[in-house]
């Protein structure tokens, strides 16, 4: 038994791909066994890109699960050896938005849903842009050949998030955290976003 008072049993993989499933049999603390599906997956980087004119960066791109376009933030995984989460933003903003970052502030790091997954998201603050183009080799492909980019008012980009329209989860927590960070962009917290 470790410190928390779980003890795992068994684990089982049953599926490999760009994700791993395990089932996992757990003893709980009052001695009940239990089985739980774990999806192992690389941890994650998000990006909130400001332009110097009170833009911010953002992607429509399709979602197969959704089956519904979405509007992110760019994001990405941390897929490269070797690379940290640093690294990896500054790459991810540039392959999918052709930007590069002069300041990049991280904001936080959160567990994506706890319940079922182990991936982590990596979120940052990316600031004093320029338009360098996408990198040399780089070549979108799926659901990514497909983006859009989307630049807002930062403003408006963050009342839509308080007022539910953007559903996104790694776009809402960037775009919250970023509130605090740009000048000119907080809203009262006892109303509602201006509509």
């Amino acid at each position: 038994m470790n410190d928390t008072g779980f003890t795992t049993l068994d684990v089982v993989e049953r599926y490999r791909g760009r994700s791993t499933v395990r089932i996992e049999r757990v003893r709980t603390p009052d001695g009940e066994e239990v089985e739980r599906e774990i999806v192992v997956h690389d941890d994650a980087v998000a990006i909130v890109p400001v332009t110097d004119d009170g833009r911010v960066v953002l992607l429509r791109q399709y979602r197969q699960a959704l089956r519904a376009h979405l509007l992110e933030i760019p994001a990405g995984t941390l897929d490269v050896d070797g690379e940290g989460p640093e690294a990896a933003a500054h790459r991810e903003l540039a392959e999918e938005t052709g930007y590069a970052a002069g300041q990049l502030e991280h904001l936080a790091t959160f567990d994506n849903s706890a319940g079922w997954t182990d991936e982590r998201t990596h979120v940052y603050l990316a600031t004093r842009l320029a338009e360098n183009g996408r990198p040399d080799g780089f070549e979108a492909e799926h659901e990514e050949a497909d983006m859009e980019l989307v630049l807002l008012d930062v403003r408006d980009a963050i009342a839509d998030a308080r007022a539910g329209r953007v559903t996104d989860a790694k776009t809402l927590v960037g775009l919250l955290l970023a509130e605090d960070r740009l000048p000119g962009t907080r809203f009262p917290r006892s109303r509602a976003a201006p509509q």
